[in-house]
């Protein structure tokens, strides 16, 4: 088990991992994903674990439904137990972003994970998750239909 400073999120069964250091807005996207019908998995410290062939995402039990939510303070939220990693983003500043970047990835128990770095707090940062998420499993099911 790996324990990483991030928030995950699913959205139609796939996790997503948020990652960037306190304050960079992680939690706000992930309200706002929320908001838009993803689920959380695990707000600020998320369990990455090598089960049945994928990486997958959960929050220690003492954690699980909770969200800090900024200038609110910490909520129970609907939640999902685990899911898949399909999609790994990094919270930047927008004038670190390359314009058209060409695929990335990160590695965790052998397995390359789709990456993308996202200013978190443009209007349009849950549209641009959705779509990189859209892009990064298409091959999968893909694969599935053949």
């Amino acid at each position: 088990m790996i324990r990483i400073h991030g928030t995950a999120i699913v959205i139609g069964g796939d996790g997503v991992l948020l990652r960037g250091p306190s304050g960079s807005g992680k939690s706000d996207l992930a309200l706002r994903l929320i908001d838009g019908g993803a689920r959380l998995v695990a707000d600020d410290q998320t369990e990455l674990r090598d089960i049945g062939g994928a990486a997958r995402l959960s929050a220690a039990a003492t954690i699980a439904g909770q969200m800090e939510i900024r200038g609110i303070g910490i909520a129970s939220v609907p939640y999902q137990a685990s899911a898949p990693l399909r999609l790994v983003v990094d919270l930047v500043q927008p004038e670190t972003i390359e314009r058209l970047p060409g695929p990335r990835s990160c590695r965790f128990f052998g397995y390359d994970i789709p990456l993308i770095a996202l200013a978190p707090f443009e209007a349009s940062a849950p549209a641009k998750l959705r779509a990189a998420l859209a892009a990064s499993v298409r091959p999968i099911a893909d694969a599935a239909d053949r």
